[in-house]
């Protein structure tokens, strides 16, 4: 089991100097809004590798006023092995646009190294329109889902973006260099096939993990993109190979748009309740809701069976949308989760029921109080 013995934040967003020790596997805060209950979960959120739940610049978590520095720092313990110290800021004499880690006081040798030691989860109100927006939001969805599990994606992820993005220059500004042209598609080619890959065996993965019994219906996922068609029925060089030579033949109407119109960031995630055949599209909010916890909360469980290290949960508002039954099954099943769990709300009232499984705070002025 995975425990926050500490959090410390130094100058992040509204908060000047915090150290907070949770107490309990699963923390309750609340206060009202712009408190700044979601930017604790933030920080929380920021010690993985990534852009963090509200994906924000990293100039935007300095504090006003406080100079344009900010650290985050976390204690936590994994079972019975000795602590190990997380953190993750600016650098006090080095680019304040530049972001640090620092595992056990030292520089990891790569972001993997921390995320095969923390995985977070997390589900925000933002998310509820997931079903509404563009394909974008539901892609940065999935890989999220995909790189808890499998460090390696994001960096499959960055590379191909990388790629797109410089073909998508070379088109503007010298079209006719072929062999740069040939060498970014082939690059995009990989890569693209390697998120293909990753992406649909999470799907598969998911879609036939056997869960427990819930209050929560049961998603199934499907990968909506041509490079996963084909991965289906056929080899992954063969696939490569169909992709660079499609990339090649759209050099012009790429030029024209602006735009690579193929390649792993086009790819869309289509999101079902799996007992009744419902698209997640045209159910209600509450339904929309109750779709996503089952999923986070299936996705936390495979984690915690996968790595045999539990995700720590981030849940902001989760009450929000939810009928009283579906809150209790949620607090049901937090109590029953090996991870630890922070759940943010307006109004402690709401998580009434977790009153024996879980500490509670309140925001004040930059600073949490226990409340009761």
């Amino acid at each position: 089991m995975l425990c926050l013995l500490r959090l410390n934040l130094t100058d992040f967003r509204n908060y000047r100097a915090l150290t907070w020790r949770p107490e309990s596997r699963v923390a309750v805060i609340t206060g009202p809004n712009g408190s700044g209950k979601t930017n604790l979960l933030e920080a929380v959120s920021l010690l993985a590798p990534g852009r963090g739940l509200r994906g924000a610049r990293i100039a935007e978590f300095a504090r006003h006023g406080g100079g344009g520095r900010w650290a985050v720092a976390a204690r936590l313990r994994q079972g019975e092995a000795p602590p190990f110290d997380l953190g993750t800021g600016t650098a006090g004499d080095g680019p304040a646009d530049r972001r640090l880690f620092r595992l056990d006081g030292a520089e990891p040798r790569t972001q993997a190294d921390i995320a095969a030691r923390f995985a977070v989860v997390w589900l925000t109100p933002q998310m509820d329109t997931l079903f509404q927006e563009s394909a974008s939001g539901r892609r940065r969805f999935l890989d999220r889902l995909v790189w808890a599990l499998e460090p390696g994606h994001a960096r499959e992820s960055a590379a191909h973006d990388t790629a797109v993005a410089s073909r998508n220059r070379l088109l503007a500004t010298r079209p006719n260099d072929a062999s740069w042209l040939a060498g970014l598609e082939e690059s995009i080619a990989r890569h693209a096939v390697a998120l293909a890959a990753g992406r649909l065996g999470f799907v598969a993965h998911l879609n036939a993990a056997p869960l427990p019994p819930s209050a929560f219906p049961r998603a199934h996922l499907a990968l909506i993109d041509p490079i996963a068609e084909r991965l289906a029925t056929q080899p992954a060089l063969a696939v490569e190979v169909w992709l660079r030579d499609a990339l090649a033949q759209t050099r012009a109407t790429d030029a024209a748009t602006g735009a690579t119109s193929l390649g792993a960031h086009r790819a869309d995630l289509a999101i079902s309740d799996a007992a009744t055949g419902l698209s997640a599209s045209q159910a209600s909010t509450g339904q929309q809701k109750a779709l996503l916890l089952g999923i986070i909360l299936a996705h936390a469980a495979l984690i915690a069976e996968a790595r045999a290290t539990a995700p720590m949960l981030l849940l902001d508002e989760p009450a929000v949308h939810l009928d009283a039954p579906r809150r209790e099954a949620l607090f049901s099943a937090l109590a029953a989760l090996p991870g630890p769990a922070l759940l943010t709300g307006t109004d402690a009232e709401v998580f009434a029921p977790l009153a024996h499984d879980a500490s509670f705070w309140q925001v004040r002025d930059g600073d949490l109080v226990k409340a009761g």
